[in-house]
């Protein structure tokens, strides 16, 4: 079984390595998008794998990091695509949510990425 919770935060970045004069290489902003998938056996007493509130808890920390900050001063995103913060996300996230099992990013409605661990 897999369980998923969604969370949005605001914050900005340039992605430094892209060619001369492309949009995303100058300082921009965007409502993030994240769903943090989890999944293992549905546990016969609490009928749940984990409590949404767990996994709200466990990425808060997280959160509170991204939300409204330049994602290039963050260690780690100094190169912020959203396939960086996919996995920067989930090395921040994994120790305290063994049961992680994706992380889906979007930066536009109609643009993001997913990742599923090493």
């Amino acid at each position: 079984m897999e369980i998923y919770k969604e969370f949005t935060f605001e914050a900005a970045h340039l992605l430094p390595h892209v060619p001369e004069g492309h949009k995303c290489g100058r300082l921009h902003g965007h409502s993030f998008f994240v769903r943090i998938y989890v999944s293992g056996e549905v546990d016969s007493h609490t009928g749940w794998i984990v409590d949404f509130a767990d996994i709200k808890a466990a990425f808060k920390p997280i959160y509170d990091r991204l939300d409204h900050y330049y994602l290039n001063d963050i260690e780690g995103l100094e190169n912020p695509t959203s396939e960086v913060l996919a996995k920067w996300i989930w090395k921040e996230l994994k120790p305290s949510l063994p049961q992680l099992s994706k992380i889906l990013i979007k930066e536009t409605c109609t643009s993001g990425c997913v990742y599923e661990g090493d």
